[in-house]
């Protein structure tokens, strides 16, 4: 019986403990969080914690032991909440701008591009769609077409100029 009284795996042991140490921990950890539901909950998962090792705990030392996991988990709880939050940070960056007005312009733009190509001299839209789609370096595309480095320049250059002739600097 006397064995049964240090330790905290009996009710009556753990109840006391809980009645004894509860309300400094829920200040202390009130302080810390500033947030009396959040203190709450962490001193519920502190004390879970304490029953769950109950056989491990000294009675002795089980404020200590409270303490300890109820300061880890309030920082593992700001830890995640700086995670949370950076990740807002990025989210909405990725598609802030693709409204529908943007997805707009965009179609239209692709749809100019398209005509623009379409009027192209054969020889020049070939260059152009090799360089600009496939991503062939010039020597790629001059022993592709069978023509010297210089006047896969030339029709690069050309088509360009007409490229920006029909569709503007935008």
């Amino acid at each position: 019986m006397i064995k049964d009284l240090n330790n905290i795996c009996n009710e009556k042991v753990f109840e006391k403990l809980f009645n004894t140490h509860a309300k400094d921990l829920r200040r202390f950890l009130f302080f810390k969080t500033q947030d009396m539901n959040l203190a709450e909950d962490i001193l519920q998962d502190a004390f879970i914690k304490l029953w769950d090792h109950c056989n491990n705990v000294n009675p002795a030392k089980a404020k200590s032991f409270l303490f300890t996991v109820a300061k880890n988990m309030f920082f593992n709880y700001k830890k995640h909440e700086k995670v949370v939050m950076n990740h807002q940070k990025r989210a909405p960056k990725s598609s802030n701008y693709e409204t529908p007005e943007y997805l707009l312009v965009e179609k239209e733009f692709l749809v100019k591009i398209e005509e623009a190509i379409s009027t192209l001299p054969e020889k020049q839209k070939e260059v152009f769609l090799l360089s600009r789609i496939e991503k062939k370096k010039y020597k790629e595309i001059a022993e592709i077409v069978g023509i010297s480095v210089k006047a896969v320049e030339k029709r690069m250059h050309l088509a360009l100029l007409k490229m920006k002739d029909k569709i503007g600097d935008v």
